[in-house]
């Protein structure tokens, strides 16, 4: 999908995602159905998702953790996307140094690290080893609540 600058001025007009597609395109100089149109490609393509994240500081039972991974194969995107899948996983990155992904994992006092360990990396093969990075304060970090 080409993104032009349209589409980046509708994407930055939705950071906050109450805004009225009425509004971005009276300021776009655009009609309201296009504004409609183009955030629906944008979302079917997978490109835009408009949702509330939150900081995670805030959640009292819950913790942010970071994780590097080693693989002993190459096939680095279909284990991204095997990762990707593993209860508490917000995201993952293939990456370059000296892990091959970073996994950013939301856990929580009922499931937390010897849980995710135990029951869901271990069922990926192929895992070299893990990295355990615990957040404990984060700045402009907003992620879905997940878990």
């Amino acid at each position: 999908m080409k993104i032009d600058e349209t589409n980046v001025a509708i994407i930055h007009h939705l950071k906050d995602g109450r805004v009225p597609f009425k509004r971005i395109a009276q300021e776009l100089g655009v009609s309201e159905g296009t504004i409609r149109a183009r955030v629906k490609k944008l979302q079917d393509e997978g490109v835009l998702d408009i949702t509330g994240l939150i900081n995670p500081d805030v959640l009292p039972d819950k913790y942010v953790v970071m994780v590097g991974v080693k693989l002993k194969d190459m096939n680095l995107v279909k284990k991204a996307e095997e990762f990707s899948k593993l209860r508490g996983v917000i995201s993952v990155c293939v990456v370059t140094g000296r892990f091959d992904l970073m996994l950013t994992v939301m856990l929580k006092k009922q499931f937390g690290m010897l849980e995710f360990y135990t029951n869901e990396v271990s069922k990926i093969e192929n895992v070299r080893s893990v990295e355990t990075f615990v957040v404990y304060k984060s700045y402009n970090l907003k992620v879905p609540l997940a878990i």
